[in-house]
């Protein structure tokens, strides 16, 4: 049965934003009160935040489909709807966030740290707000737009500051386990470790985490054994302890040759030039690996490793071993940076960016795109002659119309607003006005308008007749 996850594919879906409300106030005595028509409520976010609780994927392994809540529509008596309730998932520290082809989204390392994995879609806007001095009812509203849909990739790198790595069953796991509190599987059989375990040790007054990383056999870089799997968690490590096996069974291993190919699979993984190393020959309390290791040690000494000899089993040589990572784990503390504080990092719109670009297909189609014509048109009711007449100036008034004409749009030709796979395609009208003439003016009522005096509705009845009779008079029979 599965218990250690570190690389899942998630699909998030952000809730959609509620639909505005179109109503109009009612009461006695009152029947035309005016627009009262709430907005739609926001759809909630996907937000991934870590978790010091979380030590694995696994949870999304099982359940990689995750939807945030929609938010509620609008309603009458200028009654907004409820916003969707975020979805919030616990990840572990250094979690890292990838799309489908491979580009790192978000690099999650400190409890708190928070990415919006999928955005929530806005609310639609009532008729309540939609309502001007030219346009007193509005008898149409805004949809709520749909959220986000991701399919992300989250990757696990143990965040530690030293990688223990070797040869299964070279005694990583039984260091681990007598430098620190942690209790992994220990066995004499090849890969007993399945996951990366985590201990933390305290030397004087540092404080510092270890991990084994298991699994590291020739040709672990190209995906064989375990290796390929779990050599992303050394990466963030800042000592790499080499752990050899002084007391090995297979008579065509040794310890210099251990480590040769190990070094050789972590320089075919890259990016681990610049990390300190410590040779540990372990097992030293067995007779011939306490000889194997005073023999090999010199070769490795001139190499330019500082070289530890320990007994994991019988306790030997382990405070040496544990100041000295000590020590080196400082000074990679103290190299690196001190975190600046948060700066905000405004970037202003240059000045002559429309917001929107408009391009001629080889099919002679010209597609718009741009944050506003599409976010209006998945905001529009294309059922309602009114709300499509409300886009059509919308969409005027950004320019959309001019800029077409600009690059050879004529009458008939086909436009396309969006991205090729959900696009809105008519057939181009231009017009002074994109539309409004057919509409007249769209949204008031006439009913709205003050009752004339009725001495000045009896002049006009007047009037009409005057006229009637006056061409009845001029009417001349064949």
């Amino acid at each position: 049965m599965t218990t250690f996850v570190d690389r899942v594919e998630l699909h998030v879906a952000a809730g959609n934003g509620g639909h505005g409300c179109a109503s109009v106030h009612r009461e006695k005595f009152k029947p035309l009160g005016g627009p009262d028509g709430g907005n739609g409520g926001r759809g909630g976010d996907v937000i991934l935040t870590v978790d010091q609780s979380v030590t694995t994927l696994l949870d999304y392994h099982h359940s990689p489909h995750r939807k945030a809540t929609n938010g509620k529509p609008g309603e009458g008596g200028n009654r907004s709807g409820k916003d969707g309730q975020d979805l919030v998932l616990p990840v572990p520290d250094g979690t890292v966030v990838l799309d489908k082809v491979g580009n790192v989204l978000a690099d999650l390392v400190g409890h708190g740290t928070s990415f919006v994995a999928a955005q929530g879609g806005r609310g639609g806007l009532g008729n309540a707000a939609l309502a001007s001095a030219r346009r007193k009812a509005p008898g149409f509203a805004l949809l709520g737009e749909p959220g986000d849909l991701q399919d992300i990739v989250l990757e696990l790198k143990t965040v530690a500051d030293v990688a223990l790595v070797g040869y299964p069953s070279a005694g990583k796991s039984s260091l681990i386990s007598v430098l620190s509190a942690a209790k992994p599987k220990i066995a004499d059989y090849p890969f007993t470790t399945l996951v990366p375990n985590l201990g933390v040790v305290t030397a004087g007054d540092t404080v510092y985490t270890i991990a084994d990383v298991p699994g590291l056999i020739p040709g672990a870089s190209q995906g064989k054994g375990l290796g390929l799997e779990f050599l992303r968690h050394v990466e963030r490590c800042s000592v790499l302890v080499h752990v050899l096996d002084t007391a090995t069974l297979e008579s065509d291993r040794d310890p210099v040759s251990d480590l040769d190919i190990i070094e050789a699979e972590l320089r075919e993984y890259g990016g681990l030039d610049n990390r300190p190393r410590i040779v540990v020959l372990n097992k030293i309390d067995v007779p011939d690996g306490k000889d194997l290791a005073e023999m090999v040690r010199p070769d490795l000494e001139a190499r330019g490793y500082r070289v530890f000899e320990v007994s994991a089993v019988a306790h030997m040589g382990l405070k040496e071993l544990s100041f000295a990572l000590a020590d080196l784990v400082g000074k990679s503390r103290a190299a690196k940076p001190k975190e600046e504080a948060t700066r905000i990092v405004i970037r202003p719109k240059a000045v002559d960016d429309a917001g929107f670009t408009v391009t001629r297909e080889e099919d002679g189609l010209y597609r718009v795109r741009g944050e506003k014509p599409e976010r209006w048109v998945r905001q529009t009711d294309f059922s309602n002659d009114e709300a499509v007449g409300y886009l059509a100036d919308r969409l005027n008034r950004l320019g959309v119309e001019d800029e077409l004409m600009k690059t050879g749009a004529r009458s008939g030709d086909g436009v396309a607003i969006g991205p090729e796979d959900n696009a809105v395609v008519f057939d181009w009208e231009p017009t002074a006005m994109a539309g409004a003439e057919m509409l007249g003016r769209r949204g008031e009522d006439h009913r709205f308008e003050a009752p004339r005096p009725a001495a000045q509705r009896r002049r006009e009845r007047q009037a009409e007749r005057d006229e009637a009779t006056q061409e009845f008079d001029d009417f001349e029979p064949f």
